[in-house]
């Protein structure tokens, strides 16, 4: 089963679901697809063996072929390529290495070359024995949703996957998520965590992903978010209170799960309502 952990906007507790749901099933497989920032390892502290190049592919311009017909430029959908006439400039930090360019060149002109992207990172972690994985995107790289893919290529169908997605709806949190069998959305009832958790509501929708909420930092005051969630039929998997010891646990790299019973028994009835 593949289960991702989202969220509209950072800092809502994402990766201490994810991590915590990880924690209490034996032998499951955690993958950090929030390769901008990625963060489980701190709570993991799994103990790396592998390293992995994640590449994509660029293209290369044989200007003893290039007529500047300009096809290249009009199929690029990212517009990674500038036509100046006598030169095809590429922004190779917007390429995709979709390959569009490459195959409709009438000339011919274009080949493709590796450029590393980022690593992705093999590993064990003593909690549990998982099996950890994540990726880390290189410095100035705009597009992360190559590396993901090449993080999701770790997922064992006949294991427990836990995606640890990155925050927000754009490209990378759709990359992540996308072919899940189950989204949990983790939110923050505030206006800030409402407005970002219906944008992603949104998405999964689109996706047609099943998904249903955390509420973390839970408190009755802002009862708005439990409005708009019933008023959707949306299901509220568990509400976590705003506790000093699980912020305290988690400042220090300690898995609340490990630590407190109710963010040890929440996480396994997590588990039970999404496998029902």
């Amino acid at each position: 089963m593949i289960i991702s952990i989202a969220s509209g906007k950072g800092g809502t507790g994402k990766t201490t679901i994810a991590v915590s749901l990880a924690s209490v099933i034996s032998g499951s497989v955690y993958l950090d697809c929030d390769v901008e920032e990625p963060n489980g390892h701190i709570l993991l502290r799994p103990e790396f063996h592998k390293e992995i190049p994640s590449v994509k592919m660029i293209p290369i311009i044989d200007y003893s072929k290039c007529n500047f017909c300009g096809k290249c430029v009009e199929v690029c959908e990212f517009n990674a390529m500038i036509n100046l006439g006598s030169e095809i400039i590429l922004f190779d930090e917007m390429c995709n290495g979709c390959g569009a360019c490459e195959y409709f060149c009438p000339e011919k002109a274009i080949t493709e070359s590796e450029k590393i992207v980022g690593f992705v990172r093999e590993g064990i972690s003593e909690v549990n024995k998982i099996e950890f994985y994540d990726g880390v995107l290189n410095i100035g790289e705009a597009s992360a949703s190559p590396l993901i893919k090449d993080v999701k290529k770790k997922i064992q169908k006949d294991k427990l996957n836990i995606i640890d997605a990155p925050p927000g709806t754009s490209c990378s949190m759709v990359e992540a998520v996308r072919n899940s069998d189950y989204c949990i959305l983790v939110t923050e009832p505030n206006p800030f965590g409402f407005h970002d958790l219906k944008l992603a509501v949104a998405v999964l929708r689109i996706l047609n992903i099943p998904f249903s909420v955390v509420i973390n930092k839970y408190e009755e005051s802002f009862a708005e978010l439990e409005l708009y969630l019933n008023s959707e039929q949306i299901n509220i998997l568990i509400k976590i209170p705003f506790d000093r010891q699980i912020a305290n646990d988690y400042s220090y790299g300690i898995i609340p799960a490990l630590t407190s019973k109710y963010m040890k028994e929440g996480s396994k009835d997590i588990i039970k309502q999404i496998s029902v």
